[in-house]
């Protein structure tokens, strides 16, 4: 049963699916609309849950992008087939797939309140834990020792990882972004990102990267026994959650779930415009 109380904050937020939406090959793509959500947020006084995923993508964390040997490490990424690009938020490396399900909460910014970064973090939280809450088991926070892209706000069944948290924010509205490993093998992805760091760190320090270790880390597949269907599952049951809190009318729900045509995005020719500021401004270096 939805707990509408921890998601006072859903009551007016707006769904946006690019899931099924994979034409943009660039995986800064997405990371551009949030940055333009952003702005939208802060003049429309909108909030936005925006759900994607890309199919072979590398993300790379700012420190990351400054490892000794992070030129090797891109070109053995390229040579693997992935797109390793660097994000403008905080964490560390991690690879995306279609097993990977993405999740951007953008809000604006109250004019006067000082909220604690962890009052947002809680929000991801709250609406992974209500959204998964039909699984029956315990969602758990907190840094699993050996996960990449390591963090106080990894989420995880058993012990082990299937979700990440990180942050951006402007000077007007902010963003808390979330990757969900939902299909497949976690084992196989914490193997990706260590053969990364051993391209990248050449003479770096230990303390300086992500030990990773192949039991750190699980999918909702793995963890959930939700089968090879878990993407979608967990997909619909985050848009079931958020359409659950809001405030019902007539116009705000059609067959149960948000009605979208309201929302206007920005042209892709703007988004991709964005894409290549970010890809300048956060380069390997």
């Amino acid at each position: 049963m939805l707990n509408k109380k921890n998601l006072t904050w859903a009551n007016s937020i707006q769904i946006i699916d690019r899931t099924q939406d994979l034409n943009e090959t660039d995986p800064l793509y997405a990371f551009a609309l949030d940055e333009l959500l952003c702005k939208q947020a802060h003049v429309s006084g909108t909030s936005f849950c925006h759900i994607w995923r890309h199919p072979n993508a590398f993300i790379l964390g700012q420190r990351d992008s400054r490892l000794s040997g992070v030129t090797q490490a891109i070109q053995w990424l390229e040579s693997q087939g992935s797109i390793p690009v660097v994000r403008n938020s905080g964490g560390a490396a991690v690879p995306l797939d279609l097993g990977t399900i993405n999740l951007s909460l953008i809000f604006p910014k109250a004019t006067s309140a000082n909220i604690h970064f962890h009052q947002d973090f809680e929000k991801m939280y709250e609406l992974i834990r209500e959204a998964l809450s039909f699984t029956g088991l315990s969602i758990d926070k907190g840094e699993i020792q050996g996960a990449f892209c390591p963090g106080d706000y990894d989420l995880s069944i058993a012990g082990r990882k299937f979700c990440g948290i990180a942050q951006r924010r402007q000077l007007h509205a902010y963003s808390i972004q979330a990757f969900v490993i939902s299909n497949g093998s976690g084992a196989k992805r914490t193997q990706l990102v260590r053969s990364f760091y051993n391209h990248a760190t050449l003479d770096t320090l230990l303390d300086d990267y992500p030990q990773v270790t192949d039991e750190s880390t699980g999918s909702l597949e793995e963890l959930a026994q939700l089968g090879p269907d878990a993407d979608q599952i967990f997909i619909d049951a985050i848009k079931r959650t958020l359409t659950e809190a809001q405030t019902i009318t007539a116009t705000s729900l059609v067959n149960n779930d948000l009605k979208q045509s309201h929302i206007i995005l920005p042209n892709p020719e703007t988004i991709r415009a964005v894409a290549d500021k970010l890809r300048k401004r956060y380069s390997i270096r």
